[in-house]
């Protein structure tokens, strides 16, 4: 079970550095495809700012959760593991009820069996 909580802890630490480029760095481009549903077209240039932002901050998760592959000592990897997994958890259920439910499957869902698959290993 080891071996699947550390590949599901770097898929979602991947997914996340996706969202990072793709917020702070192809906002006007990517972007647009990705959230073609959630934002109209002329949107995007006002807010490329935001979504800097935002991405800076989905950079930190994933950093966090990449981290949790370099602490020696496995109560605190896990710990870490399971704080930067909820983090993203809790903003997916957010996400999910306050913009689309999309992201619960994309980002809390991935998150939620990261947590499952730390605690059963």
């Amino acid at each position: 079970m080891e071996i699947v909580a550390k590949t599901l802890i770097a898929i979602v630490a991947l997914e996340h550095l996706y969202i990072l480029w793709m917020e702070m760095f192809a906002w006007e481009t990517k972007g647009k495809k990705v959230f073609k549903t959630a934002l109209p077209p002329e949107m995007f240039k006002p807010t490329k700012g935001l979504a800097a932002n935002q991405g800076l901050y989905n950079g930190f998760l994933a950093a966090g959760l990449i981290w949790t592959f370099f602490i020696e000592d496995e109560k605190w990897q896990t710990n870490i593991a399971l704080f930067f997994l909820s983090c993203i958890t809790i903003a997916g259920i957010y996400g999910a009820v306050s913009a689309t439910k999309k992201i619960f499957f994309v980002q809390a869902l991935p998150a939620i069996l990261g947590i499952v698959a730390v605690l059963l290993k």
